[in-house]
């Protein structure tokens, strides 16, 4: 059968432009629609949110192009403090940096970053940036269509009525996946019945390229180091766990007061006079799963197939994992010859992907419930965990090297 394209990627976020720029690279003919209109330039008011990427997972993002054009360029973490706090809301924690676990560049493979911090806004305009240089990548955007699956090819009618057909269509079109419902692809849900707050600070004192998870009873919170601004030489991302009442009241606080808070919660670091900048945005936290990854002439991918709680921060970097083994299964596929679409290419994707990203989700999930609690029946075994790390140099370094991705 003759396809107007060697695929279709639904869906122009992170995880799907990654993907199209990679195969595009790679010669397939890549068809990739997006609902909304590519940027260029950084825009803070389209998502608030930062991401801590991965070490393991800059190779994949040099390789699409897109590492290149990032409007500025990414803060490493160098340092990463981890404080188990206490204390109820809204006490300050008694607890030190020096009470908690490090985590350094000396327990990385050759002293690598920890991970790389990236704002929303400049990983957006930098896929924007990226698309253009890729001739067999046809991008479409803002478009939309409608999808038919039948046992030869998808069909895919655009919204300006032109019909196209490929062997397969990729869903990346995140966690309500309008693709995965089509498919009627079984979704669970599990709600933590918590908010998170994310908002940027400029601070007097530099960071250090430290990081700091906080775990206290109400919820995690996170100081996340970011690149300078021209207005800010000094800032930090924060992301802040608790009930969605008060989130909603810290949301609504006067900037002074907002700051007194966040310093109650940054286990003493010297970062200085705390200034708030910009929005205050609000997510509900939720971890959810497909009940498959497949579908006749159909594949999930990144937020459409899973979701996680982001108390370790490895929901983007499970979606790039996931980009990185399809890019690898659909060119050796593509170099044979194989029907890219059949049930036994599909059933490979789910075997090497499902598996390990349900591990992480339900790892994730058991640290939530195991450090946003004070049930002394908890409370000692994760305190023996962390000492574990602390005063076990190989297993620390055996788990941050997984962390990183490596």
């Amino acid at each position: 059968m003759t396809y107007s394209y060697d695929l279709c990627i639904n869906g122009g976020g992170p995880i799907g432009t990654t993907l199209a720029c990679l195969l595009a690279r790679k010669g397939l003919r890549v068809l990739l629609l997006e609902q909304h209109a590519f940027v260029t330039e950084p825009n803070p008011a389209l998502d608030g949110r930062a991401y801590a990427l991965a070490e393991g997972i800059r190779p994949l993002l040099e390789e699409a192009g897109i590492w290149a054009a990032l409007p500025r360029p990414a803060q490493p973490i160098e340092t990463i403090h981890i404080l188990d706090g206490q204390g109820r809301y809204p006490g300050r924690s008694s607890l030190g940096i020096q009470d908690g676990l490090d985590f350094t560049t000396e327990d990385a493979p050759q002293g690598r970053p920890l991970g790389w911090m990236v704002e929303a806004s400049d990983l957006l305009a930098a896929l924007g940036r990226t698309l253009p240089q890729h001739a067999s990548l046809d991008v479409r955007a803002p478009a939309t269509g409608t999808f038919s699956f039948s046992e030869d090819a998808a069909t895919i009618t655009l919204k300006d009525g032109e019909t196209v057909s490929v062997p397969l269509v990729i869903a990346a079109d995140g966690r309500s996946s309008a693709l995965r419902q089509q498919a009627n692809i079984g979704l669970t849900r599990i709600p933590y019945h918590k908010d998170a707050l994310v908002a940027v600070l400029a601070h007097e004192a530099p960071h250090q390229g430290s990081a700091l998870e906080n775990f206290l009873p109400e919820g995690p919170f996170a100081r996340l180091p970011l690149p300078p601004s021209a207005e800010h030489p000094h800032r930090s991302a924060i992301v802040w766990t608790d009930t969605p009442q008060r989130i909603d009241h810290l949301r609504r606080l006067p900037d002074n007061a907002f700051a007194s808070l966040v310093a109650d919660r940054l286990g003493q670091e010297e970062l200085g006079a705390i200034t708030p900048i910009g929005k205050r945005w609000v997510y509900p936290l939720a971890s959810q799963y497909a009940h498959r990854y497949t579908a006749q002439r159909l594949m999930l991918i990144g937020d459409a197939a899973h979701g996680l709680h982001p108390v370790a921060g490895q929901g983007m970097n499970l979606g790039f994992r996931d980009v990185s083994t399809v890019t690898d299964l659909l060119y050796d596929a593509f170099n044979r010859k194989e029907d890219i679409g059949s049930p036994s290419f599909l059933s490979r994707y789910q075997r090497q992907t499902r598996p390990g990203n349900f591990a992480m989700l339900v790892g994730c999930d058991i640290m939530e419930r195991l450090f946003s609690n004070q049930n002394p029946l908890l409370t000692r075994p994760r305190r023996f965990a962390l000492n574990a790390l602390k005063h076990m140099p190989q297993l620390r370094q055996r788990f941050i090297e997984k962390a990183m991705g490596l």
